[in-house]
Order: C-alpha cells, then structure tokens, then sequence
C-alpha cells in the first residue's frame, strides 16, 4: 500500500466529501502533508484513511466509541475554554497566535478562568523550597500547598480566583529558586539571565502565553479528574505536573536535544534515515491536532531564528517527511538562542499549563460530574463462587 495517497482516493475510500475529509485532518483523526507535486494540494496518510474506514464499517457502538475517544479520537467532555479548530488554537475564542502578540501570561490566566479586565491581589506567600534543579522545586512547591489548602468544592469564585493567581506566583517562584514580584515573563528572566532589553524575556512572554493551554491533553485531563473529586486547585495541579513530567508530554525537550545531537554527530539526514528505519519517531516534528503545521511553532520561530544545526535538521525533515515543527522544537530553538537552563522548556511548559489546568479544574467542579469512566475488563474469566468450598 502506498504510505500517502490523495484528497480523491482518501474521499473514495472513506465515502466522504472533500470538507468531511479536512474536517478529520484538523481534528487530528487523519495526517496530511503537502503534495510535493502541488504544495497547494494535501497528501493523507493510507494507514490512518484505513483505520478510520475500519471504524466506521463495525458501527458506533458506545463501547467503540469509548475507546476510540481515548487517543485523538472524538471529544469526551465539553469545555468552554480552548479549542483547536482550522489548524488554529483558540482561548475562549480568541487567537492563541494573536493573545501572544502583547499578552501577558497573568492575563491570558484570568481569560482562561472565564475572567478579564485588572488583576487580583495575590495572598502572602514565602520563599519556595529548597531543591536541587527547577522540577523538583516545582513539584515540591506544589506538593506543600496540596498537602495544606481545603477541598475547592463549594468555595467561593472570588476566593478560588486569588487562590489560583497565587498559584501561578508559587510555581514561579519555585522555578526562578526565589520569591520575586513583577510580571512572571520578566521574573523567569531574571532567573535565568536575560539581559534587559535584548528581547529575551518578551520572547519568554510570548511563548507562555501560548503554551498555557491545549485542549484536554493528558496532564490537563489529569487535573480535571482530581478536580472532579473537589480536591484543591494545587492537588489539580499537582495532578497535571506529574502527567506533564513524562517524556511523551513536557519531557519532549530532551528528546528534542537528543535528535538535534545525533543530527550534528551523523549529519541530519544520516540521522533522520536511522530513525525512519528503525521506527522512531522525530520529536519536534509533526503535531496530530495541526497537519498544516502548529501555529505555536510557527508564531516563535517568526520572531526566532534557530541555530544553524537546528536550521538544517528542520530543513531536512521536512524535506524527507514533509513534517513541520512543532513547539518542542520552537522552545528548544528558543531556550539555545537565549542560553536559558537545560530545564527551560520543561519548566515553561510546566508555569504556563499551570493556568490551564487551572482554568480546566474550575470548569470541571462547576459542571458537579465525578470523572469515572468503566475499564473494559480483557483478563482472565472470573470464577464462578458457586460450589467453591470455604476452605
């Protein structure tokens, strides 16, 4: 079978119309990549054109639909605070692209929590712990706060508004490795040694607005189902920092690093032919939700001219793979421009999803649902207790 095939055939196949067909593609249900023959034409992915019929062939059984919904597959709560929709992503109907132009990342909290307008008086808070690098100093600092603060559930929104600005100050802090006031862009600067005016830290600024949520990716469904038990916004917090801690979520920095070596040692396209033919996948690259490209990558690296080795591996990619940056290789990109700490991605991820989270964990108590899904039980038979003696 030919690995990517056409518009037509893909249409033919599945038994859809052309706008049905993008509709999948923005949904991250099918992958495209621009026809090499005509940029101004997509090529789709056969393999994922054949799951996707296999799918609709058997039916939209509940439990088909329940499974399917788990990886990229069909929305399973409703949200009124981010979307991706028209390879954009949107906050509460707004450009994620276009906040990042002159947002801050506080303010860009307060719209995703449903709010606007003057910032709210933080409550006191001390010096963060102590710890030996950013991520555990962020996870400490959460941690004390989850083990102290009273359930969410019930309080009240002004009371649960101050809470969270706080909470963005505390993972601040924690990350930076001292107390601090200003905007959280300048302070992470500070930290990390940007100097003034150079443009570091509206670079810093930019990106967390644009990393401050994605939908129900794993580290927010994580903090929406320890929301929806009534446990406090830092125990939800908690919950996504330890979802983002992974390698396939915020630990994609290293793997971003880790090809950006291998690139450098062996040439990029002795390294990317090794790792096709091994059937490895190329961090950095490709995002299931923008089969155009992510605008995220695109809005950093408009303003951020990558190092000449990582201006030659996207090179090669895209030429062997047709696969655009995504935002991993963008905060990579930007962490070696400004020399910011090998931990940077990571712990920018981890300060600006925080508002999400947060935003997500105040939605989710709102509605009042437990998030308690069934599992679908493929062990051994249960023996029958009928006749089974006592003994």
């Amino acid at each position: 079978m030919t690995d990517w095939i056409s518009a037509e055939l893909a249409c033919a196949r599945l038994n859809v119309r052309s706008q049905t067909l993008y509709a999948y593609a923005s949904r991250g249900r099918l992958s495209a990549k621009p026809d090499p023959a005509d940029p101004r034409r997509s090529l789709y992915r056969a393999a994922d054109v054949a799951a996707l019929a296999e799918r609709k062939t058997r039916g939209r059984k509940a439990a088909a639909v329940a499974a399917g919904a788990i990886a990229w597959g069909e929305p399973v709560l409703g949200s009124a605070i981010t979307t991706v929709a028209d390879g954009r992503l949107w906050y509460r109907g707004r450009d994620a692209a276009v906040l990042a132009e002159t947002h801050t990342l506080e303010a860009v909290a307060r719209l995703l929590r449903g709010g606007d307008g003057a910032a709210l008086k933080r409550s006191e808070r001390g010096a963060p712990p102590p710890g030996p690098d950013m991520r555990a100093r962020a996870f400490a600092a959460l941690a004390q706060r989850a083990g102290l603060d009273p359930p969410a559930l019930g309080r009240h929104p002004l009371a649960l508004a101050v809470e969270a600005a706080t909470l963005l100050d505390i993972l601040t802090d924690a990350v930076a490795g001292a107390a601090a006031s200003g905007p959280i862009h300048e302070r992470l600067a500070q930290a990390w040694g940007c100097a003034r005016g150079d443009g570091g830290a509206d670079l810093i600024r930019q990106a967390l607005v644009l990393l401050a949520d994605h939908e129900l990716n794993a580290s927010t469904f994580a903090a929406r189902v320890a929301a929806s038990t009534g446990a406090s916004l830092s125990a939800a917090s908690l919950a996504g920092l330890a979802a983002l801690s992974g390698p396939r979520h915020g630990g994609a920095g290293d793997a971003v690093r880790a090809l950006a070596f291998e690139a450098a040692e062996q040439g990029p396209a002795a390294a990317i032919a090794a790792r096709l033919a091994q059937d490895r996948s190329l961090p950095g690259f490709g995002h299931a939700l923008y089969p155009e490209g992510d605008p995220r990558a695109q809005a950093l690296l408009a303003r951020l001219e990558p190092a000449a080795e990582l201006t030659a591996l996207k090179i090669a990619v895209e030429g062997a793979t047709g696969q655009r940056p995504n935002v991993d290789f963008a905060l990579a990109a930007l962490s070696q421009g400004l020399a910011l700490p090998k931990e940077a991605p990571f712990a920018l991820f981890a300060v600006a999803r925080c508002a999400g989270w947060i935003a997500h964990a105040i939605e989710q108590m709102q509605t009042g649902d437990l998030i308690r899904p069934r599992a679908r039980y493929v062990g051994v038979t249960p023996l029958s207790t009928s006749g089974v003696s006592a003994n």
